[in-house]
Order: C-alpha cells, then sequence, then structure tokens
C-alpha cells in the first residue's frame, strides 16, 4: 500500500511540475535530494556504527547482562505469560536497553528475534489447547491465548505497542539528523525527546495493561454458561391457538 501512496506522490509531483512549467525545478530538486540522501547516508553509517561498537563493547563486557537482569521486574509485570527462562525475555530486554540508548537500528535483530520467539510461544500454547480441545470438551479450550497460531498473541501486541513507543533517553538518530543539516544545537532535542517518550511509554504501557485485563475478563466470561430462564405463565394466561 505505502508503495502506491509514494508512486502517486512522485507522479503528482512530476506532473504538477510539468503543467505548470516548473519541471526543470523538479529535475533539479530530484538530483539534489539523491545528492543529499547519500550524504545523510554516509554521516547515518558513521554515527551507527559508532553507537552499535559501544552497544557490542557493553554486550561482551557483561553490562547489557546485568542491565537485562535489572528490567527483569519491569518485563515480568508487562509479560506475565512469558516463563522467565524463556529465551524472549531476554530478546525483549536487549530491545528495550537498544530503544532507551536511541539505537533504534540496532534493536531491530533484537526485536525480529523476539518477535519469533514470541510466535514459537504462541504456537506452543495452540498446541496445548488443541490437546485440551481432544481430551476435553472444545468449550474448555474456546478463548484461550494462542488458540489460533495466525493471530497475534497478547504479548506480541505488548511488545510491538512497547517498542514503537519507547523510551528513548539518548535520541542518537534526531541528533544525527539534527548535526546533519547544519543545527547550531544538535543536543537541544535530549531534554523534549525524554519527555515525550515518557509519556509515550506510560500511555502505552497503561493501555496494554488495561486491554490484557479486559481481555482476561471477557475469556472469563466466555467460561461461565449462559443461563437462561424459563417463563412458565398459568394455563389461564394461555393465548388460545
Amino acid at each position: 500500500m505505502l508503495n502506491y501512496i509514494w508512486a502517486f506522490m512522485i507522479g503528482a509531483g512530476i506532473l504538477y511540475g510539468a503543467f505548470t512549467g516548473n519541471i526543470e525545478a523538479v529535475s533539479n530538486a530530484a538530483l539534489d535530494s539523491a545528492g543529499e540522501a547519500v550524504d545523510l547516508c554516509i554521516t547515518m553509517f558513521g554515527v551507527m556504527g559508532f553507537w552499535v561498537g559501544l552497544m557490542e563493547i557493553a554486550q561482551k563486557s557483561g553490562l547489557v547482562a546485568k542491565m537485562t537482569r535489572g528490567i527483569g521486574p519491569f518485563v515480568s509485570f508487562l509479560f506475565p505469560r512469558i516463563p522467565k527462562d524463556h529465551v524472549a525475555r531476554e530478546y525483549i530486554s536487549t530491545n528495550i536497553i537498544a530503544n532507551v540508548l536511541g539505537l533504534g537500528w540496532a534493536c531491530t535483530p533484537a526485536g525480529l528475534k523476539a518477535m519469533q520467539a514470541l510466535r514459537q510461544l504462541s504456537e506452543e500454547t495452540c498446541e496445548k489447547n488443541r490437546r485440551l480441545a481432544e481430551t476435553r470438551s472444545a468449550k474448555e479450550a474456546r478463548g484461550k491465548t494462542g488458540l489460533d497460531p495466525n493471530v497475534a498473541s497478547n504479548e506480541m501486541c505488548t511488545f510491538l505497542i512497547l517498542n514503537i513507543s519507547s523510551l528513548q533517553l539518548i535520541p542518537v538518530t534526531m541528533i544525527a539528523y539534527r548535526s546533519q543539516y547544519g543545527s547550531a544545537s544538535p543536543t537541544a532535542i535530549v531534554g523534549p525527546a525524554i519527555l515525550a517518550t515518557a509519556v509515550s511509554t506510560a500511555v502505552a504501557v497503561v493501555f496494554c495493561k488495561m486491554m490484557d485485563k479486559k481481555k482476561r475478563r471477557d475469556k472469563i466470561n466466555r467460561r461461565i454458561p449462559e443461563r437462561r430462564k424459563t417463563v412458565r405463565y398459568p394455563a389461564f394466561l394461555k393465548i388460545p391457538e
């Protein structure tokens, strides 16, 4: 879908420039933008290489492992149904730490591995529910988490929302962009970025816990058998056929 949107915007811009007699300006802007894109990529490669290298040093020195254990209670609070010895917790912790440090590109591999591990956990839960449905009635197995492996589980949705709204102490990418385009104070974005991402993270955590609680309440309600009351009328109130 995004490909069609970008293609439409590019085509509309070219047609508008042609009809208004500014096709030369459009061509010059395209060439200048291509050059700026190359310069920006070179700058970002250097910045990201530096921070990814620091992240690698921190990982091999054991600092990341200590930080992972430090945020263990927070991960348990957000993902109570993930076993403590499951590999998904490690990937989720690494992703959160990378996001907090502003390493958006560096946290992508950990995020993908976390999603794969959560998908595997969902499939394992689905298999358990399938066996439950075979040994007991299908009604008991209905509404279980992970019943359909093709549907995102609560943990997957929570991780995605948290990843999008993650707190950032050092917005490396934004600092690099501001430095590339000649900002007088590239690091001035740090304070507002911490405030904005802190609010977004807090809202995301509250939203995830509310939706998780609502979903668990709905499951409990579905398991309670419906009691239908049969009203019996006296014989003199019955309408003759």
